[in-house]
Order: structure tokens, then C-alpha cells, then sequence
């Protein structure tokens, strides 16, 4: 049923808007004492770097080369300096002290930016935490469709990749932004206090610049999305196959996968190859225009030297063309920045804003202790609309019955025990426990009360004890130990150098698939679930060990409801009511010996599972 593979791109539905943009401010808001800081600290050190052209004009125009020999010289008079103490010449002395500023401007400027680089870095990478455990947090509110529609490393990427793609935005592009805003107003406030013209001089080419962007837009924003979409292939092919490297291995098929993984990377290169392409076409004209404002400037200064212009003048407006085009340069990129992670916000907000399908409605209560009752109330469901699954199901069972239920493959046996644990919400109909529309009940109070063992048994990384304890964090180490001796793991277990201590790698690598099963049994039963259901819980168990299971089993089974999907004979048949399931309905429903005699379906599938046994 999956609608999305790793060579299909998952087309983004949420557009970059600003909107979407500034949805990042939820994560900010949060430090606005830091960034305040850390913005005002940047305002500080651009307001002391813009003071150096003056003094250059200061130096050269009242110093170096000064009209008037008789006019005092401003520092020296401002700091009442007896000049007649030293041995040097006036002009020296004041050049000395417009110097030391200078020094000690730089030096101010440096130790602000260090500050300001230490202040971000932390806030930045806390918001990059708090992002993603948002983004955690979402996932494990999400249904099972979610994560059936597409494969896992396209979700993978999201948490990790794209989350991480926001780091240099919040650590240096947010506030340095608001500091070249800063300094480009206060650049052409001194410019045209300095010198009207020039600074429209310099300004022509501007509509140039904004002409470019305009043009790049889309462009940009289409070539990073392509970008997203191969990262995400990619990523979830490399998941894909890390996950079934036993069986690539197995059938030889390293040369193929080898191929796919190559077609892989090779469009994921052209994609961003085309995008920093369409990125490098903003800094040059940046770069040009600068340099013809520059140019245009230094020919319209030397034309008009000597008239209104004096060469302290054109030199400190020189210095302040270079300060203008460098925020130019670092708004253009983070322009870049902007359209570049813009992409990956679209896919953490889609995420982020995906419909809780399986939610606890407004006004959804408890569910209290219950005994068990359990009924099934004309539930129709189907996971892809059109393509029905369950049809009519309709069934009551009293507490402390256990049901067995069997069927074909695909015939709807997990989905009926998927509904009752709210996995999936049925498209028609109610369930009811004790009485009650599970619809009615918060989720977690119902899986608290519904201990569900799936066919797929899977182990965590950690010790077996952690493993076991999974679904009862109170338990003690004897609970653990009196669970796993019930389903018979003990014994296995304690052959390990570490016993109950042994680490697990990834999925329990290393155990046979009956080991796993064992120790997911036991996971289930330390949760002390009212209900119990079994999704093919003994199917890879060898006989002997089911036997020996059995026991436990059934002492188990006598104080809960359960449920049991099963195709093994001895395991279904002391079930009180035997539900055969296929085409999405129950065909067949009774005890054992009553489906014998009926001599249809059931009857069928044994005979041919006991012929399958004696041969």
C-alpha cells in the first residue's frame, strides 16, 4: 500500500511562504533575551567599525594635507593636549591618537564578534535540539498509515538532515542580518552627510541588483526542492538496503544495488550542481556591481577633486562604497541561505502540520479498569479508499474468553486487532470495550489495558533486560526474570556471558528469530495487559519450545481476553471461539470441534496443515 518508493520525489505541499518562514520565530521567541543581546552587541561593534573612515578623513584632510595651517587639530584640543611638552611636531601627535582609536576599535570589534559567534552558537544549536524533539515528538503521535505510505529514510532525513540545514540560518543569518540592515542605513546616513552625489552615484546600480534576485527567484527555490527531493531518494535507498543487506547478500545482487545507488547519487550531483550554479550567478553580480559603483564614484570624485571634494573626502568615501557592498553582499548571501533552506523548512513544517489520524478526541476520558467484554459493531475499514479490507465484522466476546482467529493471508486477521488497539480507526462502525466506543477513550489508557504482541518482533538496542522491562518501566529485576521464565526464554538467556545484562545490537542481531519472539512475549506479558493479543506470537518458535511455552501460556491466558492469530493447530485449538477470516469477513465462527464438523474452510486448512505435518 505504500504510495511512495525511494526513486519517487515526494512532492512538498507546503509552499515556501513567508508565512512559512517566519514560523521559525516559534523556536526563537524563546531566547529573545540572548538574541537581543547578541543583536545589540553586533549593533555595537558596526557602529564602532564605521567611525574608521572618518578618522582616515579626519587624519588626511586636517593633518596630512589641511587647507588651513592655523586650524586646531580636533583630539589634540579635545583632550586639552599641552603640545609644547613633547619634542614632535602637533600633526604627529594627533595622528598618534587617531591611530591608537583605531587599534582600539578593531581590537572592541573582534572581542564583540567573539562574544556575539558564543552567544549564537549555543542559542543555535538549542533550537536546533528543541526543532527536533518537536519533530520527534510529532512522529511518534503519527498513525501507522504514516509511516506504511513512504519509506523510512525520506522520514529519517527530515529529523536529521534538514533540521541540521537550519543551523548556520540561526547561528550567524538571523542577526547578522539585522546587523547589515543596521549598517547599511548608517553607511548612507555618513555618506550623504559626506557627500549627497557620490552617494547617488553609487546607488544607481542597486535597481540592477534587485532586478537579478527577482528574476533568480523561483528558479532557485525550484532547483534547492529538487535538491530535497534526491537527498531524501538517496537516503532512503541507502536505509532500505542497510536494513536488507542479509538478503542483497543472499541472491548476489550487490552489482544491481551498486547501479541503483550510483543512478541514485549521479541525480542527486546534477541536481546540485544546477542549484549552486543558479546560487554563484548572485555573488558575481554583486561582486560587478560593486565594482562599477566604485568606479562610477572614483570618476565622478576625481572629476569634481578640488571643487567640492577634498582627497580625505573621496577616501573616506571610498571606505565607506567597500562597507555598503559588504552587507550588500551578505543580505545576497543569505538571500541564498534563505532559498536554500527554505526547501528543507517546507518538508519540517509538512511534517510538523500532518493530521493525527489517530488522536484522543476533545473530551475523551479514561478508560477505568475493565474486565474484557469486547464487540465489534459493524466495522468496515479500508487502508487506500476503494479497496476495502474488513467488510461487516461483527462479533461480541465475554471476559476472559481467549480467541483464536485464522484465514488466509491478507485476509484481515491484523487489521481486526490493529482496530482494537487503535492503531487504525475503523471507517464505519464502533468497538466497544466494556461498553464503551473506544473512540470515546484516550489512547494511551486503552494500550495500557491492551497488550499487543505483533508478528514482527522487534528489540531495541540495550540490554534484554531493558528489552523486557519496555513496557513497564516499575518493574523490578525479579518481575522481568519471573516473565521471561513463564515463556520459557529464561533458560537461553542465562546462556549469555552477561545473562539478563547481555547488550543487544539493532533489532536483537545475533538471536534467532525464535529467541526474539521469546523475549517480545515476555515484553508483553510484564505489561499485565486485561487484554492480550498474540499477532503469530509462537510462529517462529520450534516445537519443542512451544510446548514447553504452552504451559505458561495457557495459566496466562485464563485471567484476560485474548486474541490470537495463529495457523499452528495447537496453538488455536482449546481457543473458546474460532473466528475464519477471509475477504475481509468472518466466514466461519466456533470452537474448534464445531468448525470440524461443519466441514467447509477451517476444515480445510487443517486437514491440509495435518497432511503437511505427517508428510
Amino acid at each position: 500500500m505504500s504510495r511512495n518508493k525511494f526513486d519517487t520525489d515526494e512532492q512538498v505541499e507546503e509552499k515556501l511562504r513567508v508565512s512559512v518562514v517566519l514560523r521559525i520565530f516559534h523556536w526563537i521567541k524563546e531566547y529573545k533575551f540572548q538574541m537581543i543581546l547578541s543583536c545589540f552587541i553586533m549593533l555595537v561593534a558596526s557602529a564602532i567599525s564605521l567611525i574608521s573612515p572618518l578618522l582616515i578623513k579626519m587624519a588626511i584632510d586636517d593633518v596630512i594635507t589641511p587647507k588651513d595651517d592655523n586650524k586646531k587639530l580636533f583630539f589634540t584640543n579635545l583632550f586639552h593636549i599641552d603640545v609644547t611638552l613633547f619634542a614632535i611636531k602637533p600633526a604627529f601627535i594627533e595622528l598618534g591618537i587617531i591611530s591608537l582609536f583605531l587599534l582600539i576599535g578593531t581590537i572592541v570589534v573582534l572581542i564583540l564578534s567573539k562574544i556575539k559567534l558564543k552567544i549564537m552558537t549555543k542559542v543555535s544549536q538549542e533550537i536546533i535540539v528543541n526543532i527536533r524533539k518537536d519533530v520527534f515528538t510529532k512522529l511518534q503521535s503519527l498513525p501507522f498509515s504514516y509511516f506504511d505510505s513512504r519509506p523510512h529514510g525520506k522520514i529519517l532525513v527530515r529529523v536529521v538532515n534538514y533540521v541540521n540545514s537550519l543551523s548556520d540560518l540561526l547561528s550567524n543569518g538571523i542577526i547578522q542580518l539585522i546587523s547589515d540592515l543596521f549598517n547599511i542605513v548608517v553607511i548612507l546616513c555618513f555618506m550623504f552627510a559626506i557627500d549627497t552625489k557620490l552617494t547617488l552615484v553609487c546607488m544607481a546600480v542597486l535597481p540592477f541588483l534587485f532586478i537579478t534576485l527577482f528574476a533568480l527567484k523561483k528558479k532557485q527555490h525550484e532547483a534547492w526542492q529538487q535538491v530535497s527531493y534526491k537527498q531524501a531518494n538517496l537516503n532512503a535507498y541507502l536505509s532500505e538496503s542497510l536494513n536488507g543487506m542479509k538478503v542483497t547478500q543472499s541472491f548476489s545482487r550487490q552489482k544491481k544495488n551498486q547501479s541503483l545507488f550510483n543512478d541514485l547519487c549521479d541525480k542527486l550531483k546534477t541536481t546540485w550542481i544546477t542549484a549552486v550554479n543558479i546560487n554563484n550567478i548572485i555573488w558575481p553580480v554583486i561582486d560587478n556591481l560593486s565594482t562599477i559603483g566604485v568606479s562610477l564614484v572614483y570618476l565622478a570624485g576625481i572629476s569634481w577633486l578640488g571643487q567640492a571634494i577634498t582627497v580625505g573626502t573621496l577616501v573616506a568615501f571610498s571606505g565607506y562604497i567597500w562597507r555598503f557592498w559588504n552587507p550588500i553582499k551578505n543580505i545576497g548571501n543569505f538571500y541564498n541561505s534563505m532559498v536554500t533552506t527554505g526547501a528543507y523548512m517546507e518538508r519540517i513544517f509538512e511534517l510538523l502540520d500532518e493530521k493525527e489520524e489517530i488522536s484522543d478526541k476533545e473530551g475523551a476520558k479514561e478508560l477505568p479498569p475493565i474486565r474484557g467484554h469486547v464487540a465489534f459493531d459493524n466495522i468496515n475499514f479500508s487502508y487506500e479508499k476503494g479497496n476495502p479490507v474488513l467488510k461487516n465484522v461483527n462479533f461480541v466476546i465475554e471476559p476472559g474468553m481467549t480467541v483464536a482467529i485464522v484465514g488466509p493471508t491478507g485476509a484481515g486477521k491484523t487489521t481486526i486487532v490493529n482496530l482494537l488497539s487503535r492503531f487504525y480507526n475503523p471507517d464505519d462502525g464502533k468497538i466497544l470495550i466494556d461498553g464503551i466506543d473506544i473512540q470515546d477513550l484516550k489512547i494511551k489508557s486503552i494500550r495500557k489495558q491492551v497488550g499487543v504482541m505483533l508478528q514482527d518482533s522487534f528489540l531495541f538496542t540495550g540490554s534484554i533486560m531493558d528489552n523486557i522491562r519496555y513496557g513497564n518501566l516499575n518493574a523490578s529485576d525479579e518481575d522481568c526474570i519471573n516473565a521471561a521464565k513463564t515463556v520459557q526464554a529464561h533458560e537461553f538467556i542465562e546462556n549469555f556471558p552477561d545473562g539478563y545484562n547481555n547488550l543487544l545490537s539493532s533489532n536483537g542481531d545475533g538471536l534467532s528469530q525464535g529467541q526474539k519472539q521469546l523475549i517480545s512475549f515476555a515484553r508483553v506479558l510484564l505489561s499485565d495487559p486485561r487484554i492480550l493479543i498474540l499477532d503469530e506470537a509462537t510462529s517462529s518458535v520450534d516445537t519443542q519450545t512451544e510446548k514447553a511455552l504452552q504451559k505458561g501460556l495457557n495459566l496466562l491466558l485464563k485471567a484476560r481476553t485474548s486474541f490470537i492469530i495463529a495457523h499452528r493447530l495447537s496453538t488455536i485449538r482449546n481457543a473458546d471461539i474460532i473466528f475464519y477470516v477471509d475477504h475481509g469477513e468472518i466466514k466461519e465462527r466456533g470452537n474448534h470441534n464445531q468448525l470440524m464438523d461443519l466441514k467447509q474452510e477451517y476444515y480445510t486448512m487443517i486437514s491440509k496443515a495435518n497432511i503437511t505435518k505427517n508428510n
